[in-house]
């Protein structure tokens, strides 16, 4: 039910959702399983923080149970537009769940908007700003707040592991190994078909052919970690990837340079840290994606203020990000032409943009994030506790 009919629903429907009564059956089960291991441990008044897709119920059998407790609910990825949310058979079941929750964060404010609008249109909540509140005679009474708290990165973390001298010698053997081409573009995903890996090669194979890129000159690192390998869509995908990496390295490879370096497997940190250090161009082309922290730890690795991030409009990271090379996935000479862009920037121009991108982001790290959540989630039972009293 997760990655079946969850998952494609909540990315656009970028692959048909399956809607089955009996998967339904079971994610409610589970969902009961969660609630009742943290029923059994709760204190008085304790914090519970629910995240994501899995756990959209809790909320609710939480609230029921105990009133008591102050709740809050995190989704990691995006949340659908209404027109494409009105698909799922239990879309009112799904939003009651969440709406247990005290405060339900997401990654961008377009997501937020998008759960509140689903909220007025297909159940009996109404909405005034950021809050919704239940209709009367609901067996919840709690108000709900939906608003966007985009997650982060360890920034500090990141900066000094690509201060380690291992590493950075380590980088400068990845460059060896490839036989030191002026460029080394890198691709880091999970394989799933919201990533925009095949748009991604495409415009790749695309430049070489037409030889605005050159063999020799430039190389392609894509890392690409097993995911979900027992469903029917991704074992489609894998076969989609690797016929068309075949297709580019047999065409554009020569004996001693390769164009293409596809990794289907995943890495330890201070390894891809030593790949990102490695990298003059990250390129992120996912299709829809509620944040992607590949591009911030890409970011967070360069200090020095080299380096370029090629990033789809369609992340959340865009909104934070604003100084990386946007491009639209879906128009691959757009995203040729951008690339280029991202290829020949001088590295003065790289600097001003990575220089503001890692203000953002030492600003904004994953402490902070989770320290705002709670803090507001803090400050809503607060807010409740005296509105009730003085009622």
């Amino acid at each position: 039910f997760s990655n079946s009919t969850l998952w494609p629903l909540y990315h656009d429907v970028i692959a048909p959702p399956q809607y089955h009564r009996t998967w339904w059956d079971r994610y409610k089960r589970i969902n009961r399983r969660f609630a009742d291991a943290v029923l059994g441990i709760a204190a008085p008044d304790a914090t519970v923080w629910v995240h994501d897709y899995q756990l959209q119920l809790v909320p609710q059998m939480l609230r029921l149970a105990r009133p008591d407790l102050k709740i809050g609910f995190f989704l990691h990825i995006p949340f659908p537009a209404a027109s494409l949310f009105s698909q799922l058979p239990w879309r009112t079941q799904i939003l009651e769940g969440l709406a247990g929750a005290d405060l339900v964060g997401f990654q961008r404010e377009t997501d937020a908007s998008n759960f509140l609008r689903c909220l007025r249109r297909f159940t009996g909540y109404s909405t005034k700003g950021d809050v919704a509140s239940p209709p009367a005679g609901n067996e919840m009474q709690n108000l709900c707040r939906a608003k966007a708290h985009p997650i982060s990165i360890d920034t500090e973390h990141i900066a000094k592991l690509s201060r380690d001298p291992q590493i950075i010698a380590r980088a400068a053997q990845i460059r060896h190994e490839l036989g030191n081409p002026k460029t080394i573009m890198l691709g880091v995903d999970r394989l799933d078909y919201t990533k925009g890996i095949r748009h991604r090669l495409k415009a790749y194979g695309e430049l070489l052919s037409d030889q605005t890129l050159r063999a020799g000159d430039v190389c392609l690192i894509q890392v690409a970690s097993p995911s979900r390998e027992n469903v029917d869509s991704y074992i489609e995908l894998r076969d989609q990837v690797e016929l068309m990496v075949g297709q580019i390295t047999g065409q554009h490879d020569t004996l001693s340079h390769t164009t293409l370096r596809y990794l289907h497997q995943s890495y330890p940190l201070r390894e891809m840290i030593a790949m990102y250090l490695a990298a003059d161009v990250l390129l992120v082309t996912a299709l829809r994606d509620g944040m992607n922290l590949v591009a911030k730890e890409y970011v967070a690795a360069h200090q020095d203020g080299r380096g370029v991030l090629v990033l789809s409009e369609y992340t959340g990271a865009a909104d934070q990000l604003t100084q990386a090379v946007l491009v639209n996935p879906h128009d691959i000479d757009g995203m040729k032409a951008k690339i280029v862009e991202a290829v020949q920037m001088n590295e003065t121009e790289q600097e001003r943009r990575m220089k503001r991108m890692n203000r953002h982001l030492a600003l904004n790290d994953v402490s902070k994030w989770s320290d705002d959540f709670l803090a507001e989630l803090a400050e809503i039972n607060a807010a409740t506790s005296v509105h009730e009293i003085v009622r």
